[in-house]
């Protein structure tokens, strides 16, 4: 059974096959266009079902154990970009200098919603804190992640103005992300029902997104850019990032105190990097020849830290339970 948890999900194969496609087949001149529009309203659309879904109770909902939301809220914007930074020294050397800048765009993304979700409930972790924390991560994201990226990665020559990043943010993601939230009184119950469509608009969403972001990049001449030892560095890149945050998020639950329930629940929401609204946004802040650059770091890492920790939420389970459980 533990090999399971290293074959990669259908998603992941999906997306993995759209990058070969963009890789023989890439859009290119009326085509390009015509899937470049319809990626723009692909992503508002996206959004705006993310805020659709977003229960308002979901974020309130916790917020007394606020120094469990702090922590997590510390580790996904704080303590991941603190350390691709403080590491560039060790990573910079193994990638090519736009793989390194989507290290950087990782580290500053928020945490996913249903994996971080789903582990901690199968480790037997607190679940309402985590719906909590998760879904608070997903609207800070929007707001957050942005500035991060104007701090870290200006430099880097991939972003264009702040405020003009800023602005297209508003205009493409903040805006239709509160219009759904606004609606989810009237449209809730219908997302509720037809929760599998939707999980194929957004996925058919991401796809899109990959696929014009992966076709800029290769008529632009992404694989010849990036080298196969630039490949390997990055599955070592991302390990070595993954393993520091896990350590670092585990050993500050545990100094500060917190439940073994609630450690797990900050390990991993703290560690979780989401793929939905990184790709997303990597379309909206970044330039289309590097977009697709950008993301490989994040679709790497988004199949390292399922494996990882469907093997930690096992060990979490199987511990003993609680002595006043077991009386």
């Amino acid at each position: 059974m533990a090999r399971l948890n290293l074959i990669p999900d259908r998603f992941t194969v999906l997306l993995l096959g759209v990058v070969t496609l963009a890789s023989f087949l890439p859009a290119s001149g009326r085509t390009a266009d015509v899937l470049s529009s319809m990626t723009t309203l692909a992503v508002a659309a996206l959004f705006f079902l993310h805020g659709a879904k977003l229960s308002r109770e979901a974020i309130w909902a916790g917020v007394t154990h606020w120094r469990l939301h702090l922590l997590v809220a510390l580790c996904t914007f704080a303590v991941f970009p603190l350390v691709g930074f403080a590491l560039r020294p060790l990573l910079e050397p193994l990638v090519t200098p736009n793989l390194y800048l989507g290290l950087l765009f990782l580290c500053t993304l928020p945490a996913t919603v249903q994996s971080a979700i789903a582990f901690t409930s199968m480790a037997r972790g607190n679940v309402a804190a985590a719906v909590c924390s998760a879904s608070a991560s997903t609207l800070l994201g929007i707001l957050v992640t942005p500035l991060l990226v104007s701090l870290l990665l200006a430099k880097g020559g991939a972003t264009s103005n702040p405020w003009e990043a800023a602005g297209r943010i508003a205009v493409q993601l903040l805006l239709p992300f509160i219009a759904g939230h606004l609606l989810r009184p009237l449209i809730g119950g219908v997302l509720q029902r037809r929760a599998v469509a939707l999980k194929v608009v957004d996925q058919g969403s991401i796809l899109l997104v990959v696929y014009v972001a992966f076709s800029h990049a290769v008529t632009e001449g992404l694989w010849q850019d990036i080298p196969t030892s630039a490949l390997a560095g990055l599955l070592f890149a991302c390990t070595v990032l993954l393993a520091a945050v896990l350590t670092i998020a585990t050993w500050s639950s545990r100094k500060l105190g917190f439940s073994k329930e609630d450690e797990i629940t900050i390990v991993f929401c703290g560690s979780k990097k989401s793929l939905m609204n990184g790709v997303p946004m990597a379309s909206v802040l970044f330039a289309p020849h590097v977009a697709g650059a950008i993301v490989l770091p994040l679709m790497l890492f988004h199949q390292l830290q399922l494996m990882v920790c469907a093997v930690l939420a096992r060990r979490y389970a199987h511990r003993a339970p609680p002595a006043a459980a077991t009386a």
